[in-house]
């Protein structure tokens, strides 16, 4: 089985309050992106979980997505029932559009269906949540409006446009935006009628821009040619387009040393859709 593994971006990201456990409530509108990283999983008959390749200095016990496989090696129906997970890696770490969170859904996607875990999507979420507050909505796999930290989620159907996405040389430390006393925490809620209506904004963008040079000269760079925005903690940039034609024009006038990429929104994950298709043409095989 071969899946993609696409990344996310958050239209806007509210900070309503901080929480007593240190984590932060939020109030965001996460949207696919049609940009992914590619897995391929194949079953082995001894047992073990091993990945391809090694990324350096992330041992494989770090890696999410042997994190995922482990947790779901408990409700395989064939105990000596392994997998050899390959990666194809399109996706730019630090960039905050969910990347390894991603990777741990797909996998979880993946092997609840090659192991017949038979988990329903509502339990694989509960899993995943205890990798990250992003892997609930790639589990779930719709755009969505969040609350919590991001794992209280309900169904919304935002314009797809196309985007230029943007990468600035640089990796963002989500623990540094997130502790650093000026961020602002205290955004007032709004109500899931507004989310799609306002013109939101990223409560992390100013920090993020304070502590990262690069971020705050693409995004003043980008502001000359329309409305950007910054997708979860940075590092990526990202503005909507009326036409891939118009994407593709501006792509080619981004300076050379930061990353590019035209990409177009996705109401649904590419990963649940190339999965049904997988079991489609798998059924009565």
């Amino acid at each position: 089985m071969k899946l993609p593994s696409p990344a996310k971006l958050n239209l806007f990201l509210h900070i309503t309050a901080q929480r007593e456990d240190g984590y932060h409530n939020l109030q965001t509108v996460f949207q696919f992106i049609d940009l992914c990283d590619q897995l391929e999983f194949k079953l082995t008959h001894d047992g073990d979980i091993r990945l391809a390749p090694e990324i350096p200095d992330l041992p494989c016990e770090q890696n999410l997505i042997y994190k995922a496989a482990k947790l779901l090696q408990a409700y395989r129906q064939a105990p000596t029932s392994g997998i050899k997970i390959t990666l194809e890696k399109q996706l730019p770490m630090g960039g905050g559009i969910g990347g390894g969170s991603s990777n741990a859904a797909t996998t979880l996607l993946a092997l609840n269906t090659l192991w017949n875990c038979q988990l329903s999507l509502e339990e694989l979420a509960k899993i995943g949540l205890t990798l990250g507050a992003d892997v609930p909505v790639f589990v779930m796999g719709f755009a969505a409006f969040a609350e919590g930290v991001g794992e209280q989620l309900l169904p919304v159907e935002p314009d797809t446009p196309y985007y230029l996405l943007v990468k600035p040389n640089c990796h963002v430390s989500t623990a540094q935006i997130f502790t650093d006393k000026y961020l602002t925490r205290d955004t007032p809620p709004i109500k899931i009628s507004h989310a799609l209506t306002l013109d939101g904004h990223n409560d992390c963008l100013e920090v993020v821009k304070k502590h990262n040079p690069e971020v705050n000269e693409a995004f003043s760079w980008l502001q000359q040619h329309g409305n950007v925005k910054l997708t979860g903690t940075g590092a990526c940039l990202f503005m909507a387009l009326p036409s891939r034609a118009e994407a593709e024009r501006l792509k080619l006038m981004v300076p050379d040393k930061w990353q590019a990429w035209v990409c177009k929104g996705c109401n649904r994950s590419p990963a649940h859709k190339a999965l049904d298709q997988w079991i489609e043409h798998n059924r009565g095989v």
